[in-house]
């Protein structure tokens, strides 16, 4: 396609410009030492600038999905094409001065009294896509965990019961969502530390019995 906006089911995924990148500016070699300049480490050279857009699970239908494009410029709508992906594996990592989520601050019997952001407690929440579960934890830490998504381990500190406590809240489940204190996984093993809760779980598709 050109330039325009597209439309899926009424619901607006934004606007869309496959410009191509410019010819020269991309290095063999990427190097970031040194002062700055704007073609610096440039990939994708003679390439659009976009080609994925994502569209929400929740927004499609089993069937008669609508795509509605306002095209500026020009271009061959039977070329789009749509990839549905399923999320196998979902990561999350909170630490416990995260703020806490939006319903706390207005619970439903809350009073003119002041809220403190002192006396709420983080949370952590997972969710699998559609008609899928949480089949199992492949990493649980509350502690110092390092690394990243799929590549975690554990830290110095970690809470022998880290395992157990996600399982627990988590497992069979569609989303679930877990508390981040020193209470909910047995006190503090590392005072004066700010811990952190990391979690890699797997998701499945959900077993229908007739």
């Amino acid at each position: 396609m050109g330039k325009g906006q597209a439309w899926v089911n009424g619901h607006h995924i934004g606007r869309y410009w496959t410009l191509a990148g410019p010819k020269d500016g991309c290095p063999g070699t990427c190097d970031y030492r040194g002062p700055f300049e704007p073609n610096k480490c440039a990939t994708n050279c003679e390439e659009p600038t976009q080609m994925w857009y994502h569209i929400p699970r929740s927004w499609l239908k089993t069937s008669n999905n609508l795509l509605v494009l306002f095209e500026e410029t020009g271009g061959n709508p039977f070329e789009i094409s749509i990839k549905s992906v399923s999320t196998r594996a979902i990561c999350a990592q909170v630490p416990e001065t995260h703020y806490p989520p939006l319903r706390m601050w207005n619970p439903p019997d809350s009073t003119n009294a002041k809220i403190s952001v002192k006396n709420m407690t983080s949370e952590m929440h997972l969710k699998c896509d559609y008609g899928h579960t949480i089949s199992s934890i492949k990493f649980a830490s509350y502690g110092t965990p390092q690394g990243s998504c799929q590549k975690f381990s554990r830290g110095n500190c970690h809470a022998p019961n880290s395992l157990s406590v996600v399982s627990r809240a988590c497992l069979g489940k569609n989303s679930c969502s877990i508390r981040i204190s020193n209470s909910v996984f047995g006190g503090d093993s590392c005072p004066g530390i700010v811990k952190t809760l990391a979690v890699e779980a797997r998701c499945a598709e959900k077993a229908f019995h007739g």
